[in-house]
Order: structure tokens, then sequence, then C-alpha cells
């Protein structure tokens, strides 16, 4: 069954997920781990709406290409439509939720693509790249400026950061992304991770929380 939007009390979101919109580099630690340079304007890319899997139940890293990151995000879902740069009422009225999320990463193709200045799309837009728990309501969180995110593996703390600690702020980000493309219902917005990204390994138990919201159990099945 194809994956389907829900909130943390398992009431069925009715518009269909639609494309996953990201931002890279958007905590500057995050970028120096990886020797990138810090933009200087938004990093945006676009994952398919195909790519996208729940985190209930565990997931399929792919085998035989290289490392599968693991990049915890906070995840903010779309609920009415924004286009040519809103003001932050509008955006603040479009978001139906949060969740924490993977964006899952093929490191050594990335990397691969990145030494060739090619783009770098099927490193990120895999099927099962984009791992998302269910949604917690827009009107639980009072302060998108100030919303934890952490990533717990096999008992160890690997990421644990606030959303106060990115470049380019959440209301503003989602400004800035309607200006170029028309956001839709059902999209996702994928914020950006921090520092502490690393490989996945089949057998791994995973917490994705966003600490006071929600805590998700997932696990890595296998690889597919």
């Amino acid at each position: 069954m194809s994956y389907q939007h829900q909130y943390i009390d398992g009431t069925r979101i009715h518009f269909p997920i639609g494309k996953v919109v990201c931002v890279g580099r958007n905590y500057a630690a995050h970028a120096k781990e990886l020797n990138n340079p810090i933009p200087t304007e938004p990093l945006l890319f676009i994952k398919p709406g195909s790519c996208v899997v729940s985190a209930e139940g565990g997931f399929n890293i792919p085998q035989g290409r290289g490392a599968v990151h693991y990049e915890i995000e906070i995840a903010v879902l779309i609920g009415k439509p924004l286009s040519r740069q809103p003001n932050e009422e509008e955006v603040l009225d479009a978001i139906s939720g949060y969740a924490p999320a993977l964006d899952l990463t093929l490191r050594d193709v990335q990397e691969g693509l990145k030494e060739k200045g090619w783009p770098w799309e099927v490193a990120k837009s895999f099927d099962g790249a984009c791992v998302l728990a269910p949604f917690v309501s827009g009107f639980a969180v009072s302060d998108a400026a100030d919303i934890a995110v952490r990533l717990t593996i096999n008992g160890e703390v690997r990421q644990d950061s606030n959303s106060a600690e990115m470049l380019y702020s959440i209301i503003p980000l989602i400004q800035h992304m309607a200006g170029q493309f028309a956001l839709q219902p059902g999209d996702v917005v994928l914020t950006g991770t921090p520092a502490g990204v690393g490989p996945l390994q089949e057998g791994d138990e995973l917490v994705m929380e966003l600490p006071g919201h929600t805590a998700v159990n997932t696990f890595v099945l296998k690889r597919n």
C-alpha cells in the first residue's frame, strides 16, 4: 500500500502526498562536518513523493550502493496552497503538522556525482529515501523557531539540535520556497539536518524525536 499522511492519533490526512522539498546545509555544523561551504542562500532540492515510506514498523535501505547515511530532520506538512512569497501569517496558516523524518542519502554515490559536477538526485531520491513519522498537529507547536529534534541509534544519541540553530528558520525558509515554486496540500518540507550524520546498518534500532511532542521507535529491517 502506498504511503499516506497521518497524525499521531492515527487520523488520516485527506490529501495525497505531493513532493518533498528539502534544504541542504541548513545547520552550519553539519556543513562543516562534510567539508561543505555554508550557502549564502537556501540550497533547495526536491524528492519525489514516491520515495516516502512510514517510519512505523521499520524501513529498508538499499543494498550494493555504498554507505546509506541517516539525516534526522524536522518535517513540515503543508495543508494549504502557498505561492509567490506568502507572508508569515499565510505560512503559519498553511502548516498542518510537524514530524521527525529521515532524509536518507547514498553518501558514496553522492560524493561521486559531486566530483563529476553532476546532479545528485539519485543519491537522495531512491525508493524509501524519506522515512516519515506521523505528524503532530501544527497547533501543538507554539514556536517554529524553537523545535527540538533528536535521533538515537542503538541507545546512543547521534543527532540532537533545535530549529533555533538553523541558518534559515522554518517560516522564512517556507516563504522562500514558495517564492520559487508553488507548495500544495500534501507537500512536505524537510528543513535540514544538524551535525552527527553517519551510516545505517541492518538491524539498527532508532528513536526519531521532536522532544516534548513525539517520539517514534523504528529500525532498519534489511538491505533490499
